[in-house]
């Protein structure tokens, strides 16, 4: 259920943590690698708790995840967590090709995801991570959008036998779900039944969507939103039938319009019912310093670039 709970904000990298160190504790196949950010991927929570299994590799991300990719092949359970550009970027090479190629059983917990990373800057705001990660033959993606779903995120890939890309974000956000919400891997979650439009969002933009939907409800416009926790395998279904039943498509994400999740559904919607579909995201540009919601604001993926939509 959806409970939105403005007052409590918390970041995924925090929820991530958390759940990493509650379900490593019980489960002794699992081992954490990080490189030399801990403190930030919040993957020190778990070795606290566990030091004998937790490795901090320094920073020499195309190592850990060779080491990882070792350790899958001894029947551990290895999660890789870094910041999204030095682990999708960095480490890219090591991915396709120790990791995803063999379909070993690795999980690359990418933390700092977007630009809402912020005050770091565009070296390190991975604008194209979700693209890299979601082109790999047997790579499941998947981008969280708060608390719970992220506690579910981090325990339910320990059951896909085969790499895992898990996004994160840096940004506090408000916790969306109420603990009892159900998830499902490659099933989108549908909030609203409007038939205006359908905003389909992903990590940080879902709560935008959710604020957009609230305030053109006072303007009699009924819009749906559509939770894509899962970009591959990508719910196709949710997507068509949004495209049937309502007047608009509508993307939103943290993340470049191109390869990303717009690209995703206007892949399904080419090849099965074709509509157009309204890209907001980060336009084929670098991002720059700044405060989280600034740069938001100005790079189009707030809850008031959906509204003017349909002004």
């Amino acid at each position: 259920m959806v409970n939105i709970d403005f007052e409590n904000k918390k970041a995924t990298r925090e929820s991530y943590g958390e759940a990493l160190e509650k379900m490593g504790s019980k489960d002794k196949k699992i081992v954490v690698l990080d490189a030399d950010l801990s403190g930030a991927t919040k993957t020190n929570i778990f070795g606290k708790k566990n030091p004998k299994r937790f490795f901090n590799m320094g920073i020499a991300e195309q190592d850990m995840v060779g080491t990882a990719a070792g350790f899958a092949t001894c029947g551990l359970i290895p999660y890789v967590s870094s910041f999204a550009v030095f682990l999708a970027g960095r480490a890219y090479d090591q991915i396709r090709a120790s990791v995803a190629y063999p379909k070993l059983n690795v999980k690359l917990c990418a933390t700092h995801a977007g630009i809402t990373v912020g005050e770091d800057g565009a070296t390190h705001q991975m604008l194209e991570d979700i693209s890299l990660m979601r082109t790999l033959p047997n790579m499941t993606v998947l981008s969280v959008s708060d608390d719970a779903e992220t506690r579910w995120a981090v325990n339910k890939i320990k059951e896909i036998e085969g790499p895992v890309y898990l996004r994160l974000s840096r940004l506090a956000t408000p916790k969306i779900y109420t603990e009892d919400q159900k998830f499902e891997i490659g099933k989108a979650i549908q909030i609203g039944d409007g038939c205006d439009a359908t905003v389909i969002a992903t990590g940080v933009t879902v709560i935008e969507a959710l604020k957009a939907q609230e305030e053109l409800k006072e303007k009699n416009i009924n819009i749906r939103v559509i939770d894509m926790h899962t970009i591959k395998p990508i719910d196709k279904k949710i997507i068509i039938k949004a495209a049937k039943q309502t007047k608009k498509i509508i993307t939103i994400e943290d993340h470049s319009i191109i390869g990303g999740l717009g690209t995703s559904v206007m892949e399904v919607l080419s090849e099965n019912y074709p509509k157009e579909v309204i890209r907001l995201g980060i336009q084929d540009t670098f991002g720059e310093s700044g405060k989280a919601e600034l740069l938001m604001e100005k790079y189009g993926i707030t809850s008031q670039n959906i509204v003017k939509l349909f002004e």
